[in-house]
């Protein structure tokens, strides 16, 4: 056994009902004074009750998914402009995704507060979108210093759209098992993670307003992130990333949908990632385990189904050709990934 494996550096507070004090404890240890609450107006009301007690001096609305270019400068203006010592994101993945934006550019620290299942609190990966084009890349400065879990945040979120966030994060956990970086340790993260999501999010369509459930999705979805955030970008989020840039398809939704195609696609190829997936589901196959925890949670099943072009196959696919891991264990051809994203666009079954 050898590998090299790299541990982020950054505070956990999980705990249902508790975000206010978290936050506030978190604040106080950073010696944070003049703070700006980025948040979508759909969490308004979340935001300014758990950030009642702050020194707010700013709070930005201007939430836009797949963080345009132009939304980024405006939220930096506004941080120059108020004087922010600290940026509190209270959100899903776009929210968190303009922290980063901002924290990029400036050094600002981040205080990350979910209200889905992204997990992007948990990375050093920062995205923008300029034109049709998705950016994305790595650094240290964009990751939160602190993310703060609280279940009961996740409450408002209906269950279709847990489902397809939760979703999401189990594609974290299933590129972790071959991305570029893949080692023994995120591997074990991804396995634990997609145990928590396909035990969590059937309860969370079941029992939406009960806090188990959400409180176990949760939890895989961090597991799922710190996998992710080790291992790297593997097949599945490059094709989702030229998908969403080109398309501006809904970014946890086209996970949901695309996520068993490259399981088929990669899965014979890496009989150890497909067993250990297979394991932590809990069924004979990984992709047997993937098709029941989709049906349990009526994912969503086409990419035309969520506005992707049929003429815009043949683009995309000679961009996930040049953006594909080098070391993917299919061989990454046009004709290959041209009929994946025709089967993934139709919602045929997987081959």
């Amino acid at each position: 056994m050898r590998f090299v494996h790299d541990t982020l550096p950054q505070r956990v507070h999980f705990a249902s009902g508790e975000a206010a004090e978290s936050l506030t404890a978190e604040i106080a240890s950073l010696g944070a004074r003049r703070v700006m609450v980025i948040a979508g107006a759909g969490e308004r009301e979340i935001a300014e009750r758990v950030t009642s007690g702050l020194p707010v001096v700013h709070r930005h609305d201007d939430v836009v998914m797949h963080v345009p270019v132009e939304v980024a400068e405006r939220a930096r203006t506004a941080a120059a402009a108020h004087d922010a010592d600290v940026l509190v994101s209270i959100g899903g993945g776009s929210t968190t995704g303009l922290a980063k934006a901002v924290a990029l550019t400036t050094g600002l620290p981040i205080v990350a507060v979910p209200t889905t299942y992204a997990g992007s609190e948990a990375t050093p990966v920062w995205g923008l979108t300029e034109g049709s084009a998705k950016t994305t890349g790595t650094d240290r400065k964009v990751l939160p210093r602190a993310i703060v879990y609280d279940a009961s945040l996740t409450l408002s979120l209906p269950a279709a759209l847990s489902a397809a966030s939760g979703l999401n994060a189990v594609a974290h956990c299933v590129d972790s098992l071959w991305a570029p970086r893949a080692d023994p340790i995120n591997r074990a993260l991804a396995a634990e993670g997609v145990r928590a999501l396909r035990t969590g999010l059937p309860m969370v369509v079941k029992e939406p307003d009960a806090l188990p459930g959400r409180e176990q999705a949760l939890y895989g979805a961090y597991l799922s992130a710190l996998a992710f955030a080790s291992a790297g970008s593997g097949l599945h989020h490059k094709i989702c990333h030229v998908l969403g840039g080109m398309f501006n398809l809904p970014h946890a939704a086209t996970h949901a949908v695309v996520l068993p195609y490259v399981l088929a696609f990669n899965g014979t190829a890496a009989p150890e990632a497909e067993e250990r997936l297979a394991e932590a589901f809990g069924t004979p196959s990984a992709r047997e385990g993937l098709a029941r925890l989709r049906d349990q949670l009526d994912a969503p099943r086409a990419l035309r189904d969520l506005g992707m072009p049929s003429g815009g196959i043949a683009s995309a696919a000679e961009a996930v050709v040049a953006a594909a891991p080098a070391d993917n264990p299919s061989p990454v051809t046009l004709p290959a990934i041209t009929d994946l994203l025709r089967t993934a666009w139709e919602g045929a079954e997987p081959r």
